[in-house]
C-alpha cells in the first residue's frame, strides 16, 4: 500500500497528491494534523527527523521533500514532468523552485508565527503571507510562458507547484489581478481531474 502522510492545506503535500493522481496509483492519506503539533510527536520524527510533510512510503521506500518524492515519481513512473531538453528542464526546474524554495518555506505557518511573537504582533500572519507571497508570485509571473501551461503547452512540475501556491494565495487574500499569466494556467489546470483530485477541498479533514 503506498501511503502519503500529509497534511491538507500543506501545499507541498498538496503537490505530491497531485502527481500520484498523475500517476494513477491507489494510495492511501495519513493526516498529520500540524495545527495540533502532530508533526513533532516521536512517530513522526522517526518518519521524517525534519518534522514536516509529505512524507509518502511506495516501492518499500520512505521519501520526503516534495520536490524530491515528486521526481522520483516521474522517473519511476514515467510522467514527463521534466522536459527532454536541458533548457526546457532548467527553466522548470527554475519556476518550481522559485515556489517550493524561495517562497513557500517562508511562508510556512511555523516561521510566520515566529514572525509574529518577534514583532510583538505589529505583524500579523496575513500581513506575513501577503508580504512574502505577492512578489514571489510577481515574479514567478514573469518567468511563466505564453502557453497554456507554465512551459508553453506540455504539463511541467512548475505546474504541480503552481497551483498549490495560489491556492495559498488566495487563502490569504493575495490579489493576483497584476498576474494575468498565473491567471491564465491556474484556470487551464482547475479542471484536469488529477489537480480537482488533489485540491484541499476534496481532502479537507
Amino acid at each position: 500500500m503506498i501511503r502519503l502522510f500529509d497534511y491538507w492545506r500543506s501545499t507541498a503535500s498538496y503537490r505530491v497528491r497531485i502527481a500520484l493522481e498523475l500517476a494513477g496509483l491507489e494510495w492511501e492519506s495519513v493526516p498529520v494534523n500540524l495545527i495540533d503539533g502532530a508533526q513533532r510527536a516521536p512517530e513522526h520524527l522517526e518518519r521524517n527527523p525534519q518534522g514536516l510533510v509529505p512524507v509518502l512510503e511506495i516501492d518499500g521506500l520512505r521519501l520526503t521533500q516534495s520536490l524530491a518524492i515528486i521526481e522520483y515519481l516521474d522517473e519511476t513512473r514515467s510522467l514527463g514532468l521534466l522536459p527532454a531538453d536541458p533548457v526546457g528542464r532548467a527553466r522548470v526546474r527554475a519556476m518550481a523552485q522559485a515556489i517550493a524554495i524561495d517562497i513557500h518555506p517562508v511562508c510556512n505557518l511555523r516561521v510566520a508565527k515566529h514572525a509574529v511573537t518577534l514583532s510583538d504582533g505589529v505583524i500579523t500572519v496575513e500581513g506575513w503571507m501577503r508580504a512574502i507571497i505577492w512578489p514571489g508570485l510577481e515574479a514567478v509571473e514573469k518567468m511563466v510562458g505564453g502557453g497554456v501551461f507554465c512551459l508553453d503547452d506540455k504539463l511541467s512540475l512548475a505546474d504541480l507547484c503552481l497551483v498549490p501556491q495560489v491556492y495559498n494565495a488566495r487563502r490569504w487574500g493575495v490579489d493576483l489581478a497584476a498576474m494575468p499569466r498565473i491567471r491564465r494556467v491556474d484556470a487551464a489546470l482547475a479542471s484536469l481531474p488529477a489537480f480537482v483530485a488533489a485540491h484541499p477541498d476534496q481532502t479537507s479533514r
